[in-house]
């Protein structure tokens, strides 16, 4: 089975649960999964019927020829059948080509014509993890979800350990409208600390880890690692918190695929858009559930409405205090 997911980072993190529960499930199924170089670091720990396959959009693969050399490589693997978990004009390009070779093909259901009631009718939308073991479903392969983390039976290599009790703070997203602000979040980061917690903030390089950085000066118990390690040992660091608290941004399911109990915060999105981290229970979520919640799929730019209620109006002691509850739980 050739598998196709070529970005972006949280996706791509999403179809992991899915594809190493199938290869666990059929292991004398070989499977070619296809992505970015980058993304492929994500796949730690798997089962051994899988491959990576990498493709530069930016280099050998680049434009029309490129695009073509990638397809020849592909039908030069005699897949049996292919899993389209992108749905997007690249993978279109690959699928049409190979169905021309009678290879069977199947590809997400992105839902687009039932979206409009997510919006109308706040009609929940089925969670990606579920859609791609769906398409498996339909190429002959029904997979049990039984994914726990990809350090299952590996002992996750953390660059440092942390101090004890440890909270992951994960603050940014994408776009503005998925963010609470940040003059908020170092509220809630100070409340915890106050109460003797240790919180260990993420983030990307260059502004994000500056600003992270100068949270993490002024805090006592407060530490940053943002654009510190590489994204695998981000991932080792992650399975060490005792929560992660993130946007609905790449950080849920990174942690997820960590076995990381996440404290997730909807502003523009909400869980029922579909991505709620795999694993993660529904309650472990802050939505305010606004009338205008959700306002798009996957995050503006923006706020539609010019006011960022949803964001703006969940207090900082909201978050802290249920940080708190699910430590005393867990």
């Amino acid at each position: 089975m050739l598998i196709i997911r070529l970005s972006a980072l949280g996706d791509v993190a999403m179809t992991i649960p899915a594809i190493y529960s199938l290869a666990r499930q059929y292991p004398s199924l070989h499977i070619d999964v296809l992505t970015r170089p980058f993304f492929a670091r994500l796949f730690i720990n798997r089962p051994a019927n899988i491959d990576i396959i990498t493709a530069d959009f930016k280099g050998e693969y680049r434009g029309a020829s490129g695009m073509w050399k990638l397809m020849r490589r592909l039908a030069a693997l005699h897949p049996d059948c292919v899993a389209d978990l992108h749905n997007v004009l690249r993978s279109w390009l690959i699928d049409a080509w190979l169905r021309l070779r009678g290879v069977k093909v199947a590809m997400v259901d992105k839902n687009r014509r039932e979206r409009s009631r997510l919006f109308s009718d706040k009609v929940a939308q089925t969670n990606f993890v579920n859609r791609y073991a769906d398409v498996f479903a339909r190429l002959g392969y029904p997979v049990k979800l039984d994914f726990k983390s990809i350090y299952d039976g590996f002992p996750a290599q953390s660059p440092i350990e942390p101090d004890t009790p440890c909270v992951g703070v994960a603050p940014f997203a994408r776009y503005y409208n998925k963010t609470y602000p940040p003059e908020m979040m170092r509220r809630v980061v100070e409340n915890l600390c106050r109460s003797g917690i240790n919180v260990y903030l993420f983030g990307g390089r260059g502004r994000e880890a500056e600003e992270l950085q100068q949270w993490a000066n002024d805090i006592d118990r407060c530490h940053s690692v943002a654009g510190c390690y590489s994204i695998d040992l981000e991932l080792a660091l992650m399975s060490r918190m005792e929560v992660m608290v993130s946007m609905d941004s790449a950080n849920q399911h990174l942690a997820s695929l960590a076995g990381t109990r996440v404290l997730s915060v909807w502003g523009s999105t909400t869980p029922a858009c579909g991505f709620l981290g795999y694993g993660q229970r529904p309650d472990d979520t802050v939505c305010l559930n606004l009338s205008c919640q959700p306002c798009s799929v996957a995050g503006k730019p923006t706020c539609p409405q010019g006011h960022l209620d949803c964001m703006c109006n969940i207090p900082p002691s909201m978050i802290a205090d249920k940080v708190r509850g699910m430590l005393r739980h867990s």
